[in-house]
């Protein structure tokens, strides 16, 4: 790589991280191209050069931010085993994410979506990161238990990030009602546990209810 090459990239990537930045602290109404370049500490004619428009840059942080997010977990991951570890984990994810300021940057990417066309479909690229690690656990750990079956991997992974996003976004206007949600989820785990911890006999019967059950 060429030493002109390099700066540029790495004036993009200052870019991103001050887009996200200027999100967090500032909020999508009082990010432009001049709040975002002092955040970055460039030049704000940077942000047309590199990105042609603020909205593209915008756009592109989104998709910046979401595969940094999830690369900081895919380990983590992959080391789950069971259905209700993957629940632990999402709290721990969302715990994580809320104190270095991601869940408020979120609530920033869906509140400017109306008003900024290329943030919803960004935004949606992003969630679908997400969505495609937890499906890549639902397959491997359902595969395993009475409800391997019954389930459909991919609606399942996009009603747990779902979820999950509700839940950020909720916590914003009701804390307590947000570690409700929390906690309810924590007790279906348990309750999906103990399911998992039962014998074979035990769990044929499971599966024999649930297929006279299933259409």
């Amino acid at each position: 790589m060429s030493p002109e090459t390099a700066k540029a990239q790495e004036t993009k990537t200052r870019l991103l991280e001050g887009a996200l930045r200027t999100l967090t602290e500032q909020g999508i109404a009082k990010t432009s191209a001049r709040t975002v370049a002092a955040a970055a500490g460039v030049n704000q004619a940077l942000v047309f050069y590199h990105f042609g428009s603020v909205d593209e840059l915008l756009a592109a942080a989104c998709r910046y931010g979401a595969e940094k997010a999830v690369a900081r977990y895919r380990e983590r991951l992959a080391e789950v085993g069971t259905l209700s570890e993957l629940l632990t984990v999402g709290r721990e994810i969302h715990e994580r994410e809320r104190a270095g300021g991601h869940v408020a940057l979120l609530g920033q990417l869906l509140a400017g979506a109306p008003t900024h066309p290329g943030l919803g479909p960004a935004t949606a690229a992003g969630l679908d990161l997400w969505i495609t690690e937890i499906e890549r656990v639902l397959r491997r750990v359902l595969a395993a238990t009475p409800f391997g079956e019954f389930t459909d991997p991919a609606g399942l992974a996009r009603a747990v990030a779902a979820s999950f996003v509700g839940i950020e976004l909720y916590e914003g206007v009701d804390e307590a009602g947000a570690g409700a949600a929390l906690d309810a989820l924590e007790q279906l785990g348990a309750l999906v546990a103990a399911v998992e911890s039962l014998g074979p006999v035990a769990q044929r019967a499971v599966r024999h209810q649930l297929r006279r059950r299933t259409p």
